[in-house]
């Protein structure tokens, strides 16, 4: 079941956007060599609190019994795909790339974004799959409007990111957001012959392209929650919360 929101949800959803979106932006400030994870995530919890959201991730269930995710933050360094979990012994080094995913819960509505950032100087093939990966974020979002259908999302994407010569990570796809964090329809960044719903006012959809310099196998580290890319290549995350219009789309948390 697709659950389609009011005026009035999108526009606290907006809200919950702007919160995540802001800390997301002081975080790329901090990022420098020195600076730990675990610094980087108990900042994140601290502004939560002081802006008056709730934690998306704290305490999420793991999907397959395993330990609850035990931070408001993943970051996710070089290889590491998604949801890893910050550390005060993790120090960013100069030529890293740090993947940051993170959500906010605002009057009962969710957030959700993600962005990566380079740590010091990288090298042209890092700063590349940032640029690609953002772009394919984009692509898929200009599909994003009533009449369309997710696979427009997925092909263009996927198109974006394989004509550029980097693969896009299967294990992982986009979502449905709103009363909760992860809601239909998926959104997977590649064509496959799922559930093909077509886009109608009012859905809202956190689209999220994880794109792999390397090959897209994955596997998971003994916290059950770290994915990284098998062959050890970088890989790169981008995601925003986008609501479908009358007339078009919404990204939603534009910061002025």
């Amino acid at each position: 079941m697709i659950e389609k929101k009011s005026r009035a949800q999108v526009e606290t959803m907006d809200r919950a956007n702007r919160v995540v979106r802001t800390i997301l932006d002081e975080l790329a400030v901090m990022i420098r060599p020195g600076v730990t994870t675990g610094q980087l995530g108990e900042h994140s919890e601290k502004r939560l609190g002081e802006m008056g959201a709730a934690p998306a991730f704290k305490g999420y269930p793991h999907p397959d019994g395993g330990p609850a995710f035990p931070s408001v933050l993943c970051a996710s360094v070089n290889d590491e795909i998604v949801h890893g979990i910050p550390d005060n012994g993790r120090t960013l080094r100069e030529g890293d790339i740090l993947s940051l995913d993170f959500g906010a819960c605002v009057d009962g509505f969710y957030g959700d974004a993600a962005v990566t950032v380079p740590v010091g100087r990288v090298d042209e093939r890092a700063m590349h799959l940032i640029k690609v990966t953002r772009e394919s974020l984009m692509a898929g979002i200009e599909q994003v409007r009533p009449g369309n259908r997710v696979r427009d999302i997925s092909d263009a994407v996927q198109r974006h990111a394989e004509s550029n010569g980097f693969s896009v990570v299967r294990a992982f796809v986009g979502h449905g957001i709103g009363r909760r964090l992860h809601e239909e329809p998926a959104i997977p960044n590649f064509v496959d012959q799922g559930p093909n719903p077509r886009l109608e006012d009012g859905m809202v959809l956190a689209i999220e392209p994880m794109i792999a310099a390397g090959g897209y196998d994955i596997k998971v580290d003994g916290d059950q929650w770290t994915a990284r890319t098998r062959d050890g290549e970088l890989s790169a995350h981008f995601e925003l919360s986008v609501a479908v219009t009358g007339d078009g789309h919404w990204i939603l948390g534009e910061l002025v």
